[in-house]
């Protein structure tokens, strides 16, 4: 299992709505597109911020960080069943947050912080109603990270995606969206995606695969010892049996019997488990050109 050796240095917080209530309001959760020509661009960009090639600060600084909210707790932590996994999602949270902000400041931009909600069966965020089946998600509207703590239990139960290290790199992946909107990739994607829906499926898989590897790196430091984690033997292997649970793939399968590539957002099994394992062994976000 990871185990964290002291506490992690980076920001963040849980945001715990679970027993605060269901939707407020109507609509559905906003789909994230991806993919086109300006995608090539965005890479090049993202190969000079992470390298030191070029002062790019303008690109992060031209985009306007949310405001983080203050966590609270309704429930008490003393009776909760799920207090250990809240705290070690947390850890994860501001440790991985902590490498993202160190590689940025080491390229002299700002690196705005996203925050993790943890709910029960449904809540409210900026991107519409965030619901259990939808499983974990970024909302780029308000920069918060939304995940359903019993989605994590089916994850484990049906997919077979057992283990806290498959949990810690479920939240490094959507903590990779975030530093995705953070660069602008995000939104450069959805207008893509707009502007020729033939190509959005193709762009959306680019989008997840390279927030597959971006998992890796972080997972990277736990293998350098930069990381506040440890790991213990297989710990890497959870992870990327984690990723090839969750292939477009090998969900199909399992849920339909048929396997359909046309309907492929998230890549399949062997893409994820790939562009995790590149993430992992480099270390390098300019080694994730999924585009």
């Amino acid at each position: 299992m990871v185990r964290f050796r002291r506490d992690p240095s980076g920001p963040g917080s849980v945001i715990d709505r679970r027993g605060a209530g269901g939707l407020s309001g109507g609509g559905g959760l906003m789909k994230m597109g991806a993919g086109g020509g300006g995608i090539v661009a965005l890479v090049l960009i993202l190969i000079t911020l992470f390298t030191g090639n070029s002062d790019i600060g303008g690109l992060v600084n031209s985009l306007a960080p949310a405001d983080q909210p203050a966590a609270a707790s309704p429930l008490d932590p003393s009776t909760d069943p799920d207090a250990d996994l809240v705290a070690f999602l947390e850890d994860v949270l501001q440790d991985s947050q902590g490498m993202w902000q160190t590689m940025f400041d080491d390229s002299g931009i700002p690196y705005a912080p996203t925050n993790l909600v943890v709910f029960s069966g449904s809540t409210q965020s900026a991107c519409g109603g965030a619901v259990a089946q939808s499983g974990p998600h970024y909302c780029p509207v308000d920069q918060l990270v939304y995940i359903d703590l019993d989605f994590l239990e089916t994850l484990q139960r049906e997919f077979g995606a057992a283990g806290d290290t498959a949990q810690a790199y479920i939240l490094a992946h959507e903590i990779g969206h975030h530093v995705q909107n953070q660069l602008g990739i995000i939104n450069e994607v959805n207008q893509i995606q707009q502007s020729d829906p033939g190509r959005a499926n193709e762009a959306s898989v680019s989008l997840e695969l390279q927030a597959d590897c971006f998992a890796g790196v972080w997972l990277s430091t736990i293998r350098t010892g930069t990381s506040a984690a440890v790991f213990d033997d297989n710990d890497l292997q959870e992870a990327l049996d984690a990723a090839q649970a969750v292939g477009d793939d090998a969900i199909q399968q399992q849920t339909t019997g048929q396997v359909n590539p046309e309907s492929f957002t998230h890549g399949t099994a062997e893409q994820r488990y790939n562009w995790l394992k590149t993430g992992f062994e480099t270390g390098q976000p300019e080694a994730c050109d999924t585009f």
